[in-house]
Order: structure tokens, then sequence, then C-alpha cells
């Protein structure tokens, strides 16, 4: 049993005008399916709320210690499957669920402005795209000043950039919770596999993404 990966996949509660988030249902799709015998998956149901984040994050990267973090949201502007490549630290001035806000408009004080996840989103879209799932994958590098991308950079910070952020459409906007759900088991796949293949990798050379201090 030591010897499974383990992945823990979040998705978020309803907020707005989302009164059903897909994010969540195509999680709990995923989690019907798994990610094979090799994987230990693990999910979990974000607040829409900073200060959650701020309390359930740290606890689910100690508690599990995971190879790999996957953070599903919802995008009422996305028609593909969205692979977000970095988590930005400031500009969080919409209120959550709690009508809250934080003061400082940012994730953590005197962080990086933007940090990137450890996996190229262009390879992983590439791959999944060339898979044939039935399902269009594009990149993006803003997750949106809210409670996605406030997640997303909280989660690399946590995990030295071994984390990834995808953007679903609302449901049926084209896709069906259960395209959904297996979309998000090809794109994890691709990702572990990346993960493994740069492991690999490591030992030849100094890694370019040790460096993650980018600006977007």
């Amino acid at each position: 049993m030591d010897n499974k990966k383990k992945v823990v996949v979040t998705g978020f509660e309803p907020f707005g005008e989302h009164a059903v988030n897909s994010s969540w249902v195509a999680v709990q799709e995923l989690e019907k399916l798994g990610l094979g015998e090799a994987v230990d998956l693990h999910v979990c149901e974000v607040p829409v709320e900073y200060q959650a984040v701020q309390t359930l994050l740290p606890s689910l990267w100690k508690e599990h210690q995971p190879q790999l973090v996957v953070h599903v949201g919802v995008s009422g502007l996305a028609t593909t499957i969205t692979l977000e490549q970095c988590g930005h630290n400031k500009g969080y001035k919409r209120r959550d669920n709690c009508r809250f806000c934080p003061a400082s408009q940012c994730c953590i004080e005197d962080g990086p402005e933007c940090i990137h996840s450890v996996l190229d989103m262009e390879t992983v879209c590439k791959r999944v795209n060339d898979s044939g799932s039935g399902v269009s994958f594009s990149v993006s590098e803003d997750a949106g000043r809210y409670l996605c991308d406030y997640t997303y950079y909280t989660s690399l910070h946590l995990g030295q950039g071994r984390s990834a952020f995808i953007h679903v459409p609302p449901l049926e906007k084209p896709y069906s919770s259960q395209e959904l759900g297996r979309a998000l088991q090809a794109v994890i796949q691709v990702m572990l596999k990346l993960l493994d293949e740069d492991h690999k990798h490591d030992g030849d050379c100094n890694h370019t993404h040790q460096h993650q201090q980018h600006h977007c």
C-alpha cells in the first residue's frame, strides 16, 4: 500500500450564479472512476471562503503528503477544460461566500507575485488533446483573482509547485458530468506520467522549474 501515489483532488461548493458547482460534480465523478490501482485518490469539497482555504489547504498537504494536488473550479466563461499554469498573489478584491475579502488583498505577504506549477501545462494539454478523449483542453495563465486563483497560489506555495488547477465549464455547456469526470481522469493521469518523467530527468540536470518566481 505504501508504494501507492497519493493524489488529492478538490472541487468547490456552490457560489454566486453557480447553484450547482460543476467542479465538485466533476470531482465526484472522478472519485467513482478512480485514477488506477497505483494511485490513492482523496477528494475534498472546498468552501468558497478565503479563510477556510487558509486552514484547509495546509491540513490537506500535511495529512496526505500527496505527490500532486489538483484543484478544480468552475468558470462561467470557459467552453474548454482549461489548465492553469500559475497562481497569483495579489488582486483579491472580490468578496467570498461569507462576504469577506482579505484586507491585504493578497495570499501571502511578501510572497512572489506569481508561482508556476512544476507541470508544463502546454505539454499536458497537447498530450491529452492528442489522446482522443473527445473533450477540448486549453491553457491559461490567469486563474481569475478569486477563490480559484487564491487556492491555486496557496497550494503551489505549500507544495513547492506540485499542484495543478483545472477550470471546467458549467454542466452541459457543453459537457456532461460524466464527460467532465472522464476528462479529469485522463488529464490527471497525463500529469502523473509527466511528473514521473521529470523525476527521472532530475538526476541528469538542474530542473529549470526550481526557480519559481516568474512574472506572468
